[in-house]
């Protein structure tokens, strides 16, 4: 299958990227900096550009059949990079055709509000609050722009995210639902995401992931 991964440098984006192509899919990789993706494959294409610029978005998403996201940036002040960006993304996946868009939020945004409390003190006292305030205040504008489109959308909000290994271990929640643990793989999110693929249980629905 056909896919695009926004955000393919990061952490998440980079497990998409690797496990995507073991699965055989045909990836790009929509990056700023091409120097930054560390994989080679004959299965892959780099396209570089910029997601706030519309027209560099373009022929990235003709022609493919999943948009898969991982936006995520380390811009502490206030910004509405992601939103803005996959604003952009939203719009060239209506004009071209593309439905499918499978994104990864976090809990705590939109109605995950709910289970904020399970991510403990620090998250809850500091880091949300604080450092992660803005980001925050963006996702929720970037989930706004996803749900309101016409594309077959499917939020992912993860729990904190570490660097662990793939374990398949790991439990899809109701936004309101208690037993949320802390924390996720960004293995795991990637094999999740990857799942909803070929899963349509989803479809136009945003679920919670922790392990």
């Amino acid at each position: 299958m056909k896919l695009l991964i926004f955000g393919a440098t990061g952490g998440t984006g980079h497990e998409i990227m690797t496990q995507a192509l073991e699965q055989n899919h045909i990836v790009t990789a929509f990056v700023r900096n091409p120097d930054k993706v560390k994989l080679a494959h004959s299965n892959l294409r780099i396209v570089q550009g910029d997601i706030l610029d519309y027209k560099s978005v373009i022929p990235a998403v003709e022609g493919q059949e999943v948009i898969l996201s991982a936006l995520g940036i380390r811009i502490l002040k206030k910004n509405t990079i992601i939103s803005d960006g996959t604003k952009n993304i939203l719009r060239v996946a209506e004009d071209t055709g593309v439905k499918r868009f499978i994104c990864m939020s976090a809990i705590g945004i939109g109605e995950s509000k709910a289970q904020q409390n399970r991510l403990g003190p620090l998250y809850n006292r500091f880091m949300i609050p604080f450092l992660l305030r803005n980001m925050f205040a963006d996702k929720e504008i970037q989930e706004g722009y996803i749900m309101d489109s016409n594309t077959d959308w499917t939020l992912v909000r993860a729990a904190i995210l570490t660097n662990g290994p793939k374990s398949g271990r790991y439990r899809t929640l109701t936004p309101y639902d208690q037993s949320v643990t802390a924390k996720i793989s960004r293995s795991d999110v990637a094999d999740f995401m990857l799942k909803q693929i070929t899963d349509d249980s989803m479809l136009r629905k945003a679920v919670s992931i922790s392990d």
